[in-house]
């Protein structure tokens, strides 16, 4: 590997990293704050705590029968209950390598890296299509 390889590559691995630490970093913090005002009963939610216990036993057509709860992307339309919000940090968590994916994908363009490009573009789309729900029918 030549000293232009190993900076181009260096160079990625750097701005993936502080991608990901910054995505994963927010999304922690979403995740905590949502929770915390859960818990603290700020924000009213979909299930109240206390009923928690009774509905864990059940099989999940039942819980989300009785519960109101719905599946894919649904939960987007509830956010604003507490036990939903947590959803949010969830989310961010899982979708934190796709914006870093797309952070470096100009570098390897820049140095005619067509294999990298292919994979990362490759990767975006797998992302994107898996998160979509299309199949799988997004529960």
């Amino acid at each position: 590997m030549t000293d232009a390889q190993k900076t181009r590559v260096d160079a990625a691995q750097q701005r993936y990293a502080q991608w990901l630490a910054v995505g994963s970093r927010f999304g922690l913090a979403v995740l905590v704050a949502s929770f915390a005002a859960y818990v603290a009963g700020w924000i009213a939610p979909l299930v109240p705590l206390d009923q928690l216990p009774t509905l864990w036993n059940q099989p999940v057509a039942q819980y989300l029968k009785t519960t109101g709860q719905p599946t894919g992307w649904g939960w987007l339309a509830l956010l604003h209950r507490g036990d939903v919000l947590n959803l949010v940090g969830i989310a961010l968590l899982a979708s934190c390598s796709l914006p870093c994916l797309l952070a470096v994908l100009p570098l390897y363009a820049r140095a005619r890296d067509r294999a990298f490009v292919a994979i990362c573009a490759l990767e975006v789309v797998v992302l994107v299509f898996a998160a979509s729900g299309i199949i799988g029918g997004g529960h």
